[in-house]
């Protein structure tokens, strides 16, 4: 099991649980509209990181990137294993052509 493994299992275990038990389990009761905006929040810190060239900096904030997408993806019943699933589906596509069947 990867550490990518371990975080998803923890996440979804602290769905349901008490908001003051975890910082995941808070950001969770907020619902799945403040999950996206905080992973959009992330997002933007790691786009300014690779734009200043900070590679340690980069690496935490993909990393918290990363974190928040999980909990994004929790918040809306949407596992790991599925996103897996679809870019196992998608691998050996060309980017070009897979983009354009999405029309």
């Amino acid at each position: 099991m990867t550490a990518l493994d371990r975080l998803a299992q923890t996440i979804a275990a602290r769905k349901g649980a008490d908001p003051e038990s975890s910082w995941t389990a808070k950001l969770l009761a907020k619902g799945p509209e403040k999950c996206a905006e905080k992973f959009g929040e992330e997002a933007v810190e790691a786009i300014i990181e690779a734009v200043k060239g900070d590679r340690a900096k980069l690496t935490a904030e993909a990393a918290d990137v990363i974190y928040h997408l999980l909990v994004m993806l929790a918040a809306r019943d949407v596992t790991l294993d599925q996103v897996l699933a679809e870019l196992e589906r998608r691998e050996g596509t060309s980017g070009l052509v897979e983009k354009a069947a999405r029309g």
